[in-house]
């Protein structure tokens, strides 16, 4: 792929001036290969990463004003694109000792260029808490050892004294329930979380495998310190127009750095001519599986494959618990496969698809697009033309398989490419910054760091559907914009996802289809006998 390099915008350029540089002796900053790992060898490592940011700011002490935004990222895109440092992407992300990432630079220079000893990256390729034979982890119980996995308790952030207001109203202050009915789009189904033994007259769902319920508190979670290993792209595949699938990265879009020239433009543009996203069912889940044996990627000692989507849902359900979600949970030949399930949405509203259609806009506008002349509207968006990277990670001891769709790419000057995910966001108000942070924040960060993308670009709109401003976030310094306002922790997200892996491997049998959701009351995870496996998977399994 060509990269034309351009005299443009620095979105990566400045740092912003209220970030802090964390302490390179607090060993909360501290990141490490394992649990055990030296502490002095993690303080050397953040206190090189301090200089070489302490470097990287002394020449941009002085910040642009609003109005001279666009000279100021003139002046530093190549100082920003040849310092980014790829390895200190997964070096102090979450502030807290609880997330430790382990660095394999062998496997990550494949995504981000890194440069290594073959010799010692190949040991560290095979070392395996498991084994290399990988026989202690097949043959887990179907039993889990494990204690059972439970989310943290809801921490409100309601400080009204008066249990009538707000959100205190549905429930008081001695755990009872509310004077109301909990209100929310979803009923709640008959005997859902009830004991088979209390005196609740109520049929239990036949379907009902195990259950999963939630009890453990945040700060037993945080405790945990939850390895990643940095992911590793093994293959790619692009879906054109049509929907035709090639093993390659035709559909990899640019990014393009003059992005905030296009301040003020309207997102509505081509709204007319949008060709909606189809739900291509498991079909989608097939193509994965395409490309992968298309690169002939092992699974013997694989676990887990999925779409990144799927891990989404389980880390930030540490946190939100007000949205459902469920996937196909499918075993064979020791690898669990799961499938995305799209739930059924009312239709929308006209004004609903012109608020979906902006972000897909903002994806166009932000892109270099070789058959757009300068000048020219946005025109003939289809949101069906995708690229997708599969990638190979590693979470506490389960090994996975993802695919991860990506918005688009940018290079070093070099040559080094890395990801950019694009994001739009209604403009942010006093009112509306704190679920930003807590909830769209959380989002962000676990999607960009469980694929490897450092940088987080967001254009921010107003009601009307036009282009405000935008921002430019890397992913390592989301954690500590929220650690101070002790909104959530990303070591949790980990630590939970964790847990929740182990049951369902522990738990789910060879050749079985299981349904796990999470559904009001949300009070626990639920793992339902399936009735059948797609068609994909099954032809997948006979051609390995």
């Amino acid at each position: 792929m060509n990269f034309a390099k351009q005299q443009a915008i620095d979105l990566f350029g400045e740092e912003e001036e209220d970030q802090t540089n964390p302490n390179p002796q607090d060993p909360t900053h501290q990141s490490s290969t394992s649990a055990t790992s030296s502490s002095a060898s993690s303080s050397a490592a953040s206190s090189s990463a301090a200089s070489s940011s302490a470097s990287s700011s002394s020449s941009n002490s002085q910040s642009a004003s609003d109005d001279d935004e666009v000279h100021s990222f003139n002046n530093n895109i190549s100082h920003s694109i040849n310092n980014y440092d790829d390895q200190n992407y997964y070096n102090n992300n979450d502030g807290s000792n609880n997330l430790s990432i382990r660095n394999n630079s062998n496997a990550y220079s494949e995504l981000f260029g890194n440069e290594s000893d073959e010799e010692e990256a190949e040991v560290e390729i095979d070392k395996d808490l498991f084994g290399s034979d990988n026989e202690d982890y097949v043959k887990t119980p179907l039993v889990s050892p494990y204690p059972v996995p439970v989310l943290p308790q809801v921490r409100s952030s309601n400080n009204n004294p008066r249990g009538g207001l707000g959100r205190g109203r549905w429930n008081n202050d001695r755990g009872g329930p509310g004077l109301l009915p909990r209100p929310g789009p979803y009923p709640q189904r008959q005997g859902y979380g009830y004991g088979r033994g209390n005196n609740f007259n109520v049929p239990r769902d036949e379907r009902l495998v195990a259950d999963m319920k939630f009890a453990k508190s945040e700060e037993t979670l945080a405790r945990k310190c939850i390895q990643f290993q940095a992911p590793c792209e093994l293959a790619c595949y692009s879906r054109a127009e049509g929907g035709d699938v090639y093993f390659d990265d035709r559909s990899l879009r640019l990014f393009k750095r003059l992005i905030t020239e296009d301040i003020g433009a309207d997102l509505n543009e081509g709204f007319d001519t949008f060709v909606e996203k189809k739900d291509l069912g498991s079909k989608g889940f097939g193509d994965l599986l395409t490309s992968i044996r298309n690169k002939n990627i092992p699974l013997q000692n694989m676990h887990f494959v999925t779409y990144r989507n799927n891990l989404n849902k389980i880390l930030a359900t540490a946190y939100i618990r007000h949205e459902p979600w469920e996937m196909g949970v499918h075993r064979r030949k020791g690898v669990v496969y799961l499938d995305v399930h799209k739930l059924p949405e009312r239709p929308q509203s006209e004004m609903e698809r012109r608020r979906s259609y902006w972000g897909y806009c903002f994806e166009t506008l932000a892109t270099e697009d070789p058959n757009r002349f300068d000048g020219e509207g946005i025109h003939d968006v289809d949101a069906n033309v995708e690229f997708c990277s599969v990638l190979k990670t590693k979470l506490g001891a389960h090994r996975i398989l993802m695919g991860a769709e990506m918005d688009c790419c940018d290079s070093t000057d070099d040559g080094k490419r890395f990801y950019v995910e694009l994001k739009t966001s209604r403009e942010l108000e006093y009112h509306t910054e704190e679920r930003f942070e807590r909830e769209k924040l959380l989002k962000f960060w676990i999607q960009s760091f469980l694929a490897g993308v450092p940088y987080i670009v967001i254009g921010y709109r107003d009601d009307a559907g036009r282009l405000v401003r935008t921002e430019r976030l890397r992913t390592k310094d989301i954690t500590q914009r929220v650690k101070a306002k002790n909104y959530w922790q990303g070591g949790v997200c980990l630590a939970f996802a964790d847990e929740v892996l182990c049951w369902l491997y522990g738990t789910v049998k060879e050749n079985q289809d299981y349904i796990l959701q999470f559904a009001p009351p949300f009070t626990r995870l639920e793992l339902l006998q399936a009735q059948s496996c797609p068609v994909e998977i099954d032809e997948h399994v006979e051609q390995l």
